[in-house]
């Protein structure tokens, strides 16, 4: 169990980090939601609450370097510590191939998925290393492992270079209790399926991943003890359009 424990979840505002929020704050952990879109993190925090658990709202945009240091600060100054970093915003556009992909495209990817993870690590790991505890998980994805079309080059390079910030962090801060662990999730039904050039159909979707599986993968990663690093995870759909395909995603 977690209680005592101090969690900081960003991308919170829907699919995997409101999943992990939920998960970790019934396992006793106080949890900050963290995410760009206040009302629906209001609303995370307050299904959270009416199940007897402890949330508050932190809204951010973690591809905003100042204003998350501010954030931190002041999840510090209230609480004392960040026991638990969860690092799940991340963003795919439709124009993401390289015949439609530009330079600020490009950036505006790597911007939120990895310079916001970097951010937020950077905010929290003084304090971490001080205590000599603390836990990060990264959310990477399926393309983060593997070569993929379907994602595009910047998704691609943004979750590949997520698993490289996390096995760098066990690298060098294991001699001080701190573990990291990336997590590489198949295809899952969340919000981002939107933005795909060609979304998926409500059939295709049902047999996806769905965020509560994500969010009891967090808390299993969470509640192992500290002498415990999990370094990484690999979890898929059974029917993995990777290996099976699927129109919306040839091709073309």
């Amino acid at each position: 169990m977690l209680h005592g424990k101090v969690a900081w979840i960003t991308g919170a505002a829907s699919g995997i980090g409101r999943a992990g929020a939920g998960e970790l704050a019934e396992a006793g952990a106080s949890v900050v939601l963290s995410g760009r879109r206040p009302g629906q993190l209001e609303a995370a925090v307050a299904e959270i609450a009416a199940a007897g658990g402890k949330a508050e709202a932190a809204p951010v945009d973690v591809g905003d370097r100042d204003a998350v240091a501010r954030v931190a600060a002041g999840i510090l100054d209230r609480h004392g510590r960040v026991d638990i970093l969860v690092n799940s915003a991340g963003i795919n556009l439709p124009t993401r191939f390289w015949k439609t992909l530009t330079p600020e495209s490009f950036a505006q990817i790597i911007g939120i998925n990895l310079n916001g993870a970097l951010y937020c690590i950077h905010a929290v790991l003084p304090q971490m290393r001080a205590r000599k505890d603390g836990l990060v998980i990264n959310i990477s994805s399926w393309a983060g492992r593997f070569e993929t079309y379907m994602t595009g080059p910047a998704y691609n390079a943004s979750k590949h270079a997520m698993a490289a910030l996390t096995h760098s962090l066990n690298d060098e801060e294991c001699v001080n209790g701190i573990r990291a662990c990336v997590i590489y999730p198949g295809e899952v039904a969340t919000p981002i399926l939107r933005n795909r050039p060609k979304p998926p159909s409500p059939e295709e979707i049902a047999r996806m991943l769905q965020p509560e599986d994500l969010g009891r993968t967090i808390r299993f990663v969470a509640e192992m003890p500290p002498r415990v690093c999990v370094n990484e995870i690999l979890i898929s759909p059974t029917w993995n359009r990777f290996f099976l395909g699927g129109a919306d995603i040839a091709r073309g």
